[in-house]
C-alpha cells in the first residue's frame, strides 16, 4: 500500500512532463536562443564577414595575427590578468587566514569595507587613483613637496594596482568561507601527528581549500581579462583587448564590426580555456569532509592581536579608499577640472540638473532587469535540479556561457544582432536591460540552485500527495522556501547591475545613459566633481542593498 501511494506520488511529479514544465522549458529553451546563442553565433558569423565586399574572408583573423599591435595588446591583457591575479591571491589568501582564525579588532568594519570594495566597479577606483597619485593628485602634490617623486601611476603599475586593490576582497570572501567549514578535527589531527604551524597550513589547510582558492582565483582573472574602463581611464596608451575591442567598434572613422567580432572570439575563446583547465584542475583537486566541526578562533596576545588587526585594517581600508575619497570630492568646490578648497553641494546641482535622468535609468533599468533574473532563475533552477535531464542540462549550459563573456563583446553581440527587424532593440532601454539579464543572471540562477538543494523534496511530494497540481505546489510550497535566498542573490545581481559599465557603454544612447557611463563620460570630460557626486549616489545605492541583503539573508556572507 505504502509502495504504490509513492509510485502515485512520483507519477504525479513528473506527469507535468507534456504540460507546465515543459511549456516552461520550451519557453526558456526558444529564449536561449533567440538571446545567447543567435548573438554568439552571429558574432563568429560576422567575424569572417568583409564589410566592404560583403564576402566571407579570413582576413580579419589574419590582420589580428599579423599586427604586433594587436598581438601586443594580447599580451597586455594577459599580462595584468595573471600578475593580478596571484597578487590577488596572495594578498586575499593570508588576509582571509588572519581575520577568520584570530580574534582581530574591528571585525565588522573590516569585513564591510572589504565587501563595499569588492561591490563599487573597478573604474572609480581608477578614477580616484587618478585624483590621489596622478600628475596633479592630492597626494602627489604632498609627496612632491617634501621632494618625494613617485613616478607614474598611470599604464601597467596603475592598472595592477587598481585591479589588485579592487579584486583582492573577492579572493578574501571566497576563501573566508571555505576556512570558517573546515573540519577541525583535520587539523587536530596533524597537530597530534607533530605537524603545526605554518607546516600544518600548508600541508593540510591549504590543500583542502585549494578548490576554492582556484575558484576565486578564476573569477579575479576573468573579471581583470574582461574588464574595460580600468584600461581606458589609467592606462594612458598601455592597450588591452577590450579596449582595442571598444576602440574598433566605436571608430571615429567608422565601425568595423567584422575586425571588431574577430578579435572578441578570440577573448572568448581565452576566457573558455582558462575556464576549462580551471575546471579540470579543481576536479582534480576536489576533497570530501564527513564531519564539519568549524575551527575554534585563536586568541592572540594583544600586541599581536593589535599588529594583526593593523595590518587587514590598512589593506582593507586601502581597497575602500577610492569611495572615501570621491565621496569627499563630491562636496568639493570646482574651478573647471580642479578641485578647490572650500566644501560647496554644486556638483549634486549640476547632476541633478544635467545628469538627473541617467540617476532614473539606472535604477528603472536595474529594477527591470531584477524582477525578470528572479523570474529566470527560479524556474531555471527548479528545471536543472528537479527535472534532470538533456534538456536541463542544455539550458543549464546556456544560461552559464555569459559568465565568461566580456561585457564589452556582449554589447557587440547584442548590437550586431538586433539592429534590424523584427526583433529591433538596439537604440532602446531594453537592450540594456536585455544585457543586464543575459550577463547577471547566472550569479542568481547558482544562489538558486544551491537553495533548491536544500530543500527536502519530500515536502514537495506531500503537496502533491494532498492533491495539489504540480505547478500550483511550485507556486504556493516551493517558491516561498526559496524566495528569501532567491531575493538575496537578486540583490547581489542588482548591485553588479548598478555598477555595469562595458556592455551599457556600447549599448547606451543619449536617452538611455546610466550612471556608470554618466561618470565615465564626466571622467573623460574632466568634469571630476559630476562624476565624484554620481560615484557617491552609486555608492550610497550599493550600500542600501547591502544593508537590505544582510537583513533578508540573516547576516550571511556575501559569498
Amino acid at each position: 500500500m505504502e509502495s504504490s501511494k509513492k509510485k502515485k506520488i512520483y507519477e504525479r511529479l513528473h506527469m507535468d512532463k507534456f504540460s507546465f514544465w515543459t511549456i516552461v522549458s520550451l519557453v526558456i529553451i526558444i529564449l536561449c536562443i533567440i538571446f545567447i546563442v543567435y548573438p554568439f553565433l552571429n558574432l563568429i558569423i560576422q567575424s569572417f564577414h568583409d564589410s566592404k565586399t560583403d564576402t566571407f574572408t579570413l582576413k580579419n583573423y589574419m590582420r589580428f595575427w599579423e599586427k604586433k599591435y594587436y598581438k601586443q595588446a594580447l599580451g597586455n591583457s594577459l599580462l595584468i590578468s595573471t600578475v593580478v591575479t596571484i597578487l590577488a591571491t596572495c594578498l586575499g589568501v593570508p588576509l582571509a587566514y588572519i581575520g577568520t582564525r584570530f580574534n582581530l579588532y574591528l571585525k565588522k568594519l573590516i569585513y564591510v569595507m572589504i565587501v563595499l570594495s569588492m561591490v563599487s566597479p573597478p573604474f572609480i577606483g581608477a578614477y580616484a587613483w587618478i585624483t590621489l597619485l596622478g600628475r596633479a593628485g592630492f597626494i602627489t602634490k604632498i609627496l612632491e613637496g617634501i621632494g618625494i617623486h613617485v613616478g607614474e601611476i598611470y599604464g601597467f603599475k596603475g592598472i595592477v594596482l587598481v585591479f589588485t586593490l579592487k579584486l583582492y576582497p573577492m579572493v578574501y570572501l571566497y576563501v573566508s568561507g571555505a576556512l570558517g567549514s573546515i573540519d577541525s578535527s583535520l587539523e587536530e589531527a596533524s597537530e597530534n601527528l607533530g605537524v603545526s604551524g605554518i607546516k600544518r597550513i600548508l600541508k593540510v589547510t591549504f590543500p583542502v581549500i585549494t578548490p576554492t582558492i582556484l575558484s576565486a582565483a578564476l573569477m579575479v582573472f576573468m573579471t581583470a581579462l574582461a574588464d574595460f574602463g580600468t584600461p581606458r581611464l589609467i592606462g594612458e596608451g598601455y592597450n588591452t583587448l577590450p579596449v582595442i575591442i571598444y576602440k574598433e567598434f566605436l571608430n571615429e572613422v567608422g565601425t568595423d564590426t567584422g575586425f571588431a567580432s574577430a578579435l572578441s572570439v578570440v577573448i572568448i575563446l581565452i576566457a573558455l580555456i582558462v575556464l576549462f583547465i580551471q575546471k579540470r584542475f579543481v576536479d582534480s583537486k576536489s576533497y570530501n569532509m564527513t564531519s564539519l566541526r568549524p575551527p575554534k578562533v585563536i586568541e592572540l596576545s594583544k600586541p599581536k592581536k593589535i599588529l594583526a588587526t593593523a595590518v587587514v585594517f590598512l589593506v582593507s581600508f586601502l581597497s575602500v579608499l577610492p569611495q572615501i575619497t570621491v565621496t569627499i570630492q563630491s562636496f568639493l568646490k570646482t574651478n573647471g577640472p580642479l578641485f578647490v578648497k572650500g566644501f560647496s553641494l554644486e556638483s549634486y546641482r549640476l547632476v541633478a540638473g544635467k545628469l538627473s535622468q541617467s540617476i532614473t535609468n539606472t535604477f528603472v533599468y536595474a529594477f527591470i532587469a531584477l524582477i525578470l533574473i528572479i523570474i529566470l532563475g527560479l524556474l531555471g533552477a527548479y528545471l536543472i535540479v528537479r527535472k534532470k535531464g538533456t534538456v536541463s542540462n542544455l539550458i543549464d549550459l546556456m544560461l552559464m556561457f555569459p559568465y565568461v563573456i566580456p561585457g564589452a563583446v556582449l554589447g557587440i553581440c547584442l548590437t550586431v544582432s538586433f539592429n534590424q527587424k523584427p526583433i529591433l532593440l538596439t537604440g532602446t532601454m531594453w537592450i540594456i536591460i536585455l544585457s543586464f539579464v543575459i550577463r547577471k543572471l547566472p550569479y542568481t540562477m547558482r544562489s538558486s540552485i544551491g537553495i533548491l538543494y536544500q530543500i527536502d523534496r519530500s515536502v514537495e511530494e506531500a503537496s502533491i500527495s494532498l492533491g495539489v497540481p504540480n505547478m500550483k505546489t511550485f507556486f504556493k510550497t516551493t517558491v516561498p522556501l526559496m524566495i528569501p535566498g532567491v531575493i538575496s542573490g537578486g540583490i547581489l545581481s542588482l548591485i553588479s547591475v548598478m555598477n555595469t559599465l562595458s556592455a551599457t557603454l556600447i549599448l547606451y544612447t543619449g536617452t538611455t545613459v546610466t550612471i556608470p557611463v554618466a561618470i565615465f563620460n564626466c571622467v573623460n570630460n574632466d568634469a571630476y566633481g559630476q562624476a565624484a557626486a554620481l560615484s557617491t549616489i552609486l555608492t550610497l545605492a550599493t550600500v542600501i542593498c547591502l544593508l537590505v541583503f544582510n537583513k533578508v539573508s540573516g547576516g550571511k556572507n556575501v559569498v
